[in-house]
């Protein structure tokens, strides 16, 4: 094969190439086929050939293929948002569509500053996230992001912002601690956090429902949430959630944030919006921040080229269709609680090298450790995530393992996130990989 002139991610790992897509398969050029066991990265909740989708596409792109949101919207843009309104939480009323994840929090950022600033309370300028928690690459979004190893060599560039503890209870809640105790004691940092920096200087706190890439598909303690909107509340600051990755249907409801009865201000979505076939997100707003900046200035400050793009919207919309019509958000609530939590925990539940298995739907975490009584990760020298890729490509499986699950250095996690129309018989092949895979690796790190 000739030298490649692509900028990769990684510049000394060789990679197949894609050539086809089938179902919840990709194929590479020598007809290998691999099983998506991670959607990507969360993204191909409808697998690689989804025909109403891509119909939907080719159909906008013979009507129109772009129109600048400063000058027009488009019907595709207008039918999406009134999809998502009509099924989101609490008071969300705007929808403001962006190109992806990063894209969303960036505009989420913003938005909770424009807000106050047009409220009368320029003064609210602090933004509260938690550690291990990942928003995205973009410098705002990296800022708000609490995994060190993704900060560190940028952390001049970054805005300060502040980090309060995970729910993480499997590594961080104390032996004498009931689950529900340990969520308020974690939410509880947040109004420690607020009364520090001054009640009147924050304007937003970010977390994900459930956290995704950094801490391994982890949800929180029962009754956490409903804390950390109480805490918001007592003092105007904005819940912001984002589910860019375990959002829209990724764990048993359209909104992740249902399983916890908590609506936020502003919502990000993303990943499986576009189910692969394009790239968009999306950040949603109430209407009570909406009708600040109507009443003041009238104009949300920010903005990039491809916001509302027609085609990425019409495909958004298919993908939403596709997702309700055929009651795929049901399907991986029902298969979560049974052929995934029951088939995981079938192959690895007491496996010595497997410290904990969580997630919900079609979004759940493998921890891998050195010692499963202490809780003890691997020496991070050994590159137990790494390897775990690579085995596990070699045996047709995608998977999303990750290094630095505790604190961006230590700790190692593999993510799964198959396709939502994924059978029965495909997951278990999935799980039997990657059991073989896992052998592989431990063997290799002795």
């Amino acid at each position: 094969m000739a030298a490649s002139h692509i900028f990769p991610r990684h510049c000394h790992a060789q990679v197949p190439v894609a050539t086809a897509g089938d179902g919840c398969f990709l194929i590479d050029r020598n007809g290998k086929r691999y099983f998506d066991g991670s959607g990507g990265a969360a993204v191909s909740c409808l697998g690689h050939s989804n025909a109403r989708v891509t119909d939907a596409i080719k159909a906008q792109l013979d009507q129109l293929a772009f129109a600048h949101t400063g000058f027009f919207t488009s019907d595709p843009a207008e039918a999406l948002a009134d999809l998502l309104i009509a099924h989101a939480p609490g008071d969300l009323d705007r929808v403001y569509l962006v190109s992806g994840g990063s894209e969303a929090t960036e505009a989420a950022i913003k938005l909770a500053r424009q807000y106050h600033v047009e409220r009368g309370e320029p003064g609210r300028r602090h933004l509260i996230a938690r550690r291990q928690s990942y928003h995205g690459n973009t410098l705002g979004a990296l800022a708000a992001g609490g995994n060190a190893w993704r900060r560190e060599q940028f952390a001049p560039l970054l805005v300060d912002m502040h980090h309060i503890a995970p729910c993480y209870e499997y590594a961080e809640r104390a032996e004498d601690e009931t689950l529900e105790a340990y969520g308020q004691r974690t939410a509880n940092e947040l109004e420690e956090t607020i009364q520090r920096l001054g009640p009147d200087s924050v304007m937003a706190f970010i977390a994900e429902p459930v956290v995704g890439a950094t801490l391994g598909a982890v949800p929180a303690a029962p009754g956490y949430f409903k804390r950390i909107r109480e805490i918001c509340d007592r003092h105007g600051i904005l819940l912001i959630l984002d589910e860019v990755m375990c959002g829209m249907g990724r764990t048993g409801h359209l909104f992740a944030c249902d399983a916890d009865g908590v609506a936020p201000d502003i919502l990000c979505i993303a990943k499986g919006l576009g189910a692969g076939y394009q790239p968009i997100g999306a950040m949603l707003a109430s209407r009570a921040i909406y009708d600040t900046i109507a009443r003041g200035s009238g104009f949300f400050q920010h903005g990039h080229t491809y916001v509302g793009h027609p085609v990425a919207a019409a495909a958004g919309l298919a993908v939403v269709r596709e997702l309700l019509e055929n009651d795929l958000v049901d399907r991986v609530q029902r298969m979560g609680q049974t052929t995934m939590a029951e088939g995981l925990n079938r192959h690895f539940g007491q496996h010595a090298h497997v410290g904990d298995i969580r997630g919900r739907g079609f979004f759940w975490g493998i921890e891998l450790v050195a010692d499963r009584e202490t809780k003890t990760p691997f020496d991070p020298a050994l590159g137990v995530a790494g390897k775990l890729k690579r085995a596990a490509m070699d045996e047709g499986l995608i998977c999303y393992p990750m290094a630095g699950t505790r604190d961006g250095k230590h700790g190692d996690h593999v993510l799964l996130a198959p396709p939502f129309i994924a059978t029965e018989d495909e997951l278990e092949a999935a799980f039997g990989a990657l059991s073989r895979a896992l052998e592989r690796v431990l063997a290799d790190v002795g």
